[in-house]
């Protein structure tokens, strides 16, 4: 079993852990997979990957060669397994680009995939085959709690919170959460990156018979493998890191392999994703492949960035460099600063042996943080002050991002800003934050 060592970017905090590639089973570490893990897809020459833009592909000229398939099968196919080249019907179904992006995420992410349209659309898709009658769920992306009221609507399932079991069941009406529903828990959770302990969940959920569904868009691999904490479902809005370039959407959902049902799982899955219609668009299939070969690359130098960043605006926060202009200033425009580096006591136990997050996170925290400004004002004014972050929704891509979270989200204080870190040199970020927290707090003078 090919292991990869942790990277404590010299935070104390953080563990030098080894941990094991999302496949136990396979010799080659994630960034080889990232960029051989569909090479038995190959059916040309071609190094890089052929866009196949069709929509339906001819059957083989052979009538002996003619094998009716029904919506759940594809002859010859594994759960997340390679198809071969000639074996492809109609793109609703399977198409060359898509599957090949399935082939390399099942890989990365240690269970069969399956891509969808979006992530919301993969979420659905979930409610769809898990059919719960009860769902706990509590903070999170606002679109997936959008979704589960429209599911809701349809099946008049109860929605309970997330965070306190006393609302599980309720005696009068007799319904409980237990057998068959869903415990769905983000993180790192959107949008201040904050973690929260996934086998505590899955303890909760297993105990009653539920299936824990988790959205792990915040920490994609090598951050974050969720089965290993008991996750059953993982569910990616793969538009954000497994894109990376802000140019695709893209939703999926990985199963883990030790579910009993798991070919069940995957395979009736398949089937209604094929009535449901929410499938990747050929293009956007392709995106994902080429995306995924830097996936590693990406995704570290991004957490990386923010761990550095975060670290160096909490001790601004906290004083340290008390004459120092810089700390200053972002002392006199932030008020509080979140991320999952910041959970100091579920980094480290009482007697200083690594905490639950350290172990679920040993890589890092994720590239995503929040920041509450001191006012409304000054938060819907900070973006304009930076020169490289863009002022944009979304997250994930190479680039810097920054939103004033009540553009989009109107579940969320007005002074919060959401800040994705792209691959950028650090320093030249957190000097465009200083300048950005000096510029509003000379229009601010009797800010403290």
């Amino acid at each position: 079993m090919a292991l990869q060592n942790g990277n404590s970017n010299g935070n104390p905090n953080v563990p030098s852990l080894e941990i094991p590639i999302p496949d136990d089973n396979h010799p080659y570490s994630l960034s080889t997979l990232s960029v051989h893990a569909d090479d038995e897809a190959n059916s040309s020459t071609d190094v890089a990957p052929a866009l196949h833009v069709s929509t339906t592909y001819r059957y083989p000229s052979d009538p002996s060669l003619l094998k009716p398939t029904d919506d759940l099968h594809i002859p010859d196919r594994p759960a997340g397994g390679a198809i071969k080249a000639d074996a492809h019907i109609y793109s609703r179904l399977t198409a060359p680009n898509t599957s090949r992006l399935e082939l390399i995420l099942t890989q990365l992410l240690g269970g069969p995939c399956l891509t969808y349209g979006s992530g919301l659309a993969a979420f659905h898709a979930l409610l769809v085959y898990l059919n719960p009658k009860v769902v706990a769920i509590g903070a999170g992306y606002h679109g997936c709690h959008g979704v589960l009221k429209i599911y809701q609507k349809l099946t008049n399932c109860k929605i309970v919170d997330l965070f306190d079991e006393k609302t599980w069941e309720n005696e009068a009406e007799g319904w409980k959460l237990g057998e068959g529903d869903v415990v769905h828990l983000e993180t790192p959770v959107n949008p201040t990156g904050n973690a929260y302990d996934i086998q505590h969940f899955a303890d909760l959920a297993h105990k009653r018979g539920a299936a824990l569904t988790l959205d792990a868009t915040f920490a994609p691999p090598p951050l974050l493998d969720p089965f290993k904490h008991g996750a059953d479902f993982v569910m990616h809005a793969g538009t954000k890191y497994i894109g990376g370039h802000s140019d695709m959407l893209c939703g999926v959902v990985s199963i883990n392999r030790a579910r009993k049902t798991m070919e069940k799982d995957y395979w009736t899955m398949f089937g209604e994703r094929l009535h449901l219609g929410a499938v990747m668009g050929n293009m956007e299939g392709w995106l994902g492949v080429r995306s995924l070969r830097t996936l590693e690359l990406r995704v570290v130098r991004q957490s990386e960035n923010a761990d550095k960043l975060v670290a160096y605006l909490d001790a601004c926060m906290k004083g340290d460099g008390e004459k120092d202009e810089d700390a200053k200033a972002v002392r006199a425009v932030v008020a509080q600063l979140h991320h999952a580096s910041l959970q100091t006591d579920d980094l480290r136990t009482t007697d200083g042996k690594p905490g639950w997050l350290a172990k679920q996170m040993p890589n890092g925290f994720g590239p995503v943080f929040a920041m509450d400004l001191k006012t409304a004002e000054q938060a819907r004014s900070f973006p304009s002050k930076l020169h490289l972050f863009h002022h944009a929704t979304s997250l994930g891509g190479v680039e810097s991002l920054i939103e004033w979270r009540r553009m989009s989200d109107n579940t969320v204080q007005d002074t919060l800003l959401r800040v994705s870190l792209g691959v950028e040199n650090w320093e030249d970020l957190k000097r465009d934050i200083v300048d950005a927290c000096k510029a509003l707090a000379k229009e601010t003078p009797s800010a403290k």
